[in-house]
This record gives C-alpha cells, structure tokens and sequence, in this order.
C-alpha cells in the first residue's frame, strides 16, 4: 500500500459503527470498519467513505494492521493512516 494515492471521489457518504458509538449513539450506522477489514486481504482496500471520520477507503497492510485513508488538504490525494491514529 502507497503512503499517499490520488483520490477518486464517490458520492455516497456514510457513517461507521465506530464513529456512531464514539460521537453519536442515536445515528444509525451503516457499516462497521472492523468486519470490513476481516474481509480484506493483506495489501489491499475497498472504498468506504466516513463522513463521521472523513475517511475515503479502508485497506489492510502485509502485516494485516488496518489503515484509513484520509483526504490530504488539498484533498487530491490520500494518505494512509493507522486504525488507532484515526478512531479516537
């Protein structure tokens, strides 16, 4: 996995499991990071925007440790962020 990535953007915007328990208990959540990760495959990611967390895409590392791409500034690229550095 690239450190940074360009963005592609999609329109769908939701709300994870952990942002809703952390920040909003009352919002239904829509997916849950961690079982999304389980289906990953080391060294790779599947798009999933976080509007609660503003994250664009959920990935897994060779050694099978969960990152989170957040959106640069500039918001043309991505960079991949550690699950604890993230969720919290």
């Amino acid at each position: 996995m690239n450190e940074t990535q360009q963005v592609t953007e999609n329109n769908m915007a939701d709300f994870s499991k952990q942002y809703c328990e952390l920040y909003d208990p009352e919002l239904p959540w829509d997916f849950d990071i961690i079982e999304e990760a389980n289906k990953l495959t080391p060294k790779n990611y599947i798009p999933f925007i976080c509007e609660g967390f503003g994250f664009l895409a959920i990935g897994k590392d060779e050694n099978n440790e969960i990152f989170l791409a957040v959106p640069t500034e500039d918001r043309e690229y991505v960079q991949w962020k550690p699950y604890d550095e993230v969720i919290k």
